[in-house]
């Protein structure tokens, strides 16, 4: 019997057979995989979790792939480390990291991309691609490569080059727009709906969603079967915040945890928060916005979630942070100068939400935080450029002693 019952409607629950689908095509709602806990509860264990491999595969039961032929190139089990230094700073004894800029490709999309590649490979599919704010692409880039697929990323022309070149190296066919990226997704989904592509964030989206929730599940094992009291996480399309979510029910749903009761809390950019400003006006749904942020990997104005995401702020009780553009540098310093972690900005968000959580009482002191940090500071290295101070010698010691004025 197969784990995965069928894909059904989030808004009037259609359903609909495991294909390469998204939308309902009664309610245009989107689709999400609905999976039969039942027979996963009976087949799932903590020790069977713990002797799987060290990369998100080791929650397959969890996940909606049927066959054996995983396209996996090591994602997953990124460090969650204790952020001491950090934390005292802000006030907070239990701060934690979770670290997913050090997966294969340098962020967390590597997890969504494994799944929905596998799933493209399961449904025969010869071609790969995505529209993508940067990260995205380079995940795509990666896993077609390994999976000996043709591979296909458009992106908005705008993007920041460092992220434009860890894509191309993989052999993609590069496709720059000049356009949003809103813009660019409508023409993707032109081009999925009229060429048998399996683009992973359009018709393959049900699918790849799901590897968003091992973020989840990694956390609550890393902490010994337990939830932490709050998380923060980035939102852009909004589905990463509404999938730690699903994440931690499903383990509780099929016996790995007592009663969840993590706030989900979410951060995104000032100059493109249309989830923020709903929760703020307390309206169940989301405005478009014109994006204007130096935070590229966030800059999405109408995200497709992003009512999702107000339900499980609500359902958590988590509040939403916008974060100005400068306030997002001075979160990439602080986590480096602090930890030793040189995140993206994307993770200056999450850095300065926190404190502006812990500043308004939000977070307590002894409440445990965990801070999700989606993607590597080597990718937005230029938003900091103007950060570096160097001292210039000559090679000769008597200089150098002048210079750092030592004895």
């Amino acid at each position: 019997m197969s784990r995965v019952k069928s894909l059904k409607c989030r808004e009037c629950g259609e359903e609909y057979p495991i294909e390469p689908i998204n939308v309902c095509e009664f309610c245009f709602g989107p689709l999400e995989v609905d999976y039969d806990y039942d027979l996963i509860r009976k087949n799932i264990s903590k020790d069977k979790i713990k002797s799987g491999p060290l990369t998100i595969w080791r929650y397959k039961d969890l996940l909606p792939i049927e066959n054996q032929n995983i396209i996996d190139i090591g994602t997953g089990f990124t460090p969650l480390t204790k952020a001491t230094n950090l934390g005292n700073h802000l006030g907070l004894n239990n701060l934690y990291i979770k670290n997913d800029s050090v997966n294969p490709t340098y962020s967390f999309k590597d997890r969504v991309v494994s799944v929905a590649t596998t799933k493209a490979v399961e449904f025969e599919f010869k071609t790969l691609a995505c529209v993508s704010t940067g990260n995205l692409m380079g995940a795509v880039a990666a896993h077609g490569a390994k999976a000996g697929m043709e591979t296909v990323v458009l992106f908005p022309s705008n993007l920041e080059q460092a992220k434009i070149v860890n894509s191309s190296i993989y052999g993609p066919t590069l496709v720059a727009i000049h356009g949003t990226y809103d813009e660019v997704n409508r023409l993707g989904s032109e081009i999925a709906d009229n060429n048998p592509w399996a683009f992973v964030n359009i018709n393959m989206r049900p699918f790849y969603a799901e590897g968003s929730k091992t973020l989840g599940y990694e956390v609550a094992e890393q902490l010994d079967w337990s939830v932490p009291d709050h998380c923060i996480v980035p939102a852009a399309s909004g589905e990463l915040h509404t999938k730690i979510w699903k994440g931690f029910q499903e383990m509780e749903e099929v016996g790995l945890l007592e009663k969840v009761n993590s706030k989900m809390h979410l951060a995104q950019a000032l100059g493109c928060s249309p989830i923020v400003k709903a929760y703020n006006n307390n309206e169940s749904q989301v405005t478009p916005v014109k994006p204007d942020t130096i935070v590229k990997s966030l800059a999405i104005g109408n995200p497709a979630a992003g009512s999702y995401a107000l339900e499980t702020l609500k359902e958590t009780s988590g509040a939403a942070v916008a974060i100005s553009d400068p306030k997002v540098i001075e979160g990439i310093q602080l986590l480096a100068e602090t930890e030793g972690i040189f995140t993206e900005t994307a993770g200056g968000v999450v850095i300065s939400a926190v404190k502006e959580l812990a500043e308004n009482g939000i977070i307590k002191p002894d409440e445990l935080a965990v801070a999700y940090i989606t993607g590597n500071g080597l990718k937005t290295f230029e938003v900091v450029e103007s950060t570096v101070e160097s001292i210039y010698s000559k090679p000769d010691y008597g200089d150098l002693k002048k210079t750092l004025n030592l004895k």
